[in-house]
């Protein structure tokens, strides 16, 4: 019986083929290269790591998205990273606990969760991102911020907009200016969350619902974001926002959602969302937060490219230089060098325009098929 089904793929996971394994690769080195720049050092990661190391770096991590085994050697549970952050936040505290902060660290690879999110099939993605530890400042947000919309711009990313978001929110405000149950907390930032205002009265959290119109064009919600805080309970946190906007509001379209909590399970006082033009769904993540153990303050950003990565795969068609037989190799190598692609041939048959060519060398000069 013929074996049909030996090449397929599990759901969610697929093969990047030409040109989008061409269009990852120039996403990741563009982005990488912003953040070397800015003097972000990278790190390495292994693929598998103990679960429990990665879940207890940091709060909110979800064990049960991550693929789990037990390893034959040590007998102990291991899991696939479905976050390279939490490794950041292990390397951080152990291998460099005695850098000097803060500390810059950058770094690129792939993530695999058990379940896609929402309405993403996919199971395994690029992420790329950054982490200043040792300090979740205004000075490092703004940072922080800025080097997340450079280097999509730098990926090839256009029209980027930047969603503000205060995770801490209803923390901050149940503490004091509007006390709530500790019972009903999680209730009330649920339905906050899901901007559900029948949810959020029935939730014992009718006292938030102005929150709700505290959403938009970033000028226009902090002006009401502060109209509501007549207690100056988020007067700090305002503050800081307006701070954060001026300083990369030239660069991206802003906008706020201060009670927005999907993706920012372990953010603290600060957070965002990154999206482009053209590009379905978020781009990325990023905001304060603390490592746990050593509870050092960190802040940070995690790009999820693949989508922007397919809009170019679609857009990309590099220009190819055709070899013939025979053809002179120092005047290849020299073409090579100021930025050609070439394609050798490799018996008389070879068809140039078949092989992705749109010119063929003739003596020294590239001829345009």
């Amino acid at each position: 019986m013929e074996d049909t089904d030996r090449d397929l793929l599990p759901e969610g996971l697929q093969d990047r083929l030409p040109p989008s394994a061409a269009a990852a690769a120039h996403v990741a080195r563009a982005g990488l290269d912003v953040l070397d720049a800015h003097g972000y050092d990278r790190v390495q990661t292994p693929t598998i790591e103990f679960e429990k190391s990665m879940a207890s770096r940091m709060a909110g991590v979800q064990p049960r998205r991550m693929f789990r085994f037990v390893d034959p050697l040590s007998l102990r549970m291991m899991a696939l990273r479905s976050d390279i952050t939490v490794q950041v936040g292990r390397i951080a505290a152990t291998g460099l606990a005695g850098a000097a902060r803060p500390l810059r660290l950058c770094y690129a690879g792939q993530v695999v969760t058990i379940k896609g999110d929402g309405l993403d099939p996919a199971r395994e993605r690029l992420q790329l991102g950054a982490e200043l530890i040792g300090s979740d400042s205004v000075a490092a947000a703004g940072e922080i911020v800025e080097m997340a919309i450079e280097a999509l711009r730098a990926a090839g990313a256009t029209g980027i907009s930047v969603d503000f978001t205060l995770p801490d929110l209803v923390d901050t405000l149940a503490a004091k200016a509007l006390p709530l149950d500790a019972d009903k907390i999680e209730a009330v930032r649920r339905e906050l969350d899901a901007k559900d205002a029948g949810g959020l009265v029935a939730a014992g959290g009718e006292a938030y619902l102005p929150l709700l119109t505290a959403i938009g064009p970033f000028d226009t919600a902090i002006e009401r974001l502060a109209a509501i805080d007549a207690g100056g309970a988020l007067s700090g946190r305002i503050k800081a926002l307006r701070e954060i906007a001026a300083r990369v509001g030239g660069s991206a379209r802003l906008t706020l959602d201060p009670s927005e909590r999907h993706g920012f399970e372990y953010q603290s006082w600060f957070g965002f969302t990154i999206y482009a033009e053209g590009v379905s769904g978020a781009l990325g993540r990023g905001g304060s937060y603390r490592i746990l153990g050593r509870d050092e303050p960190a802040i940070g950003f995690s790009l999820y490219p693949d989508a922007l990565i397919d809009v170019l795969a679609g857009e990309t068609r590099r220009d190819t230089l055709f070899l013939p037989l025979g053809h002179d190799p120092v005047q290849a190598a020299r073409l090579r060098a100021i930025g050609w692609r070439t394609v050798a041939a490799l018996s008389a048959d070879c068809d140039p325009k078949a092989l992705g060519c749109m010119h063929r060398l003739q003596g020294t000069e590239a001829i345009s098929l």
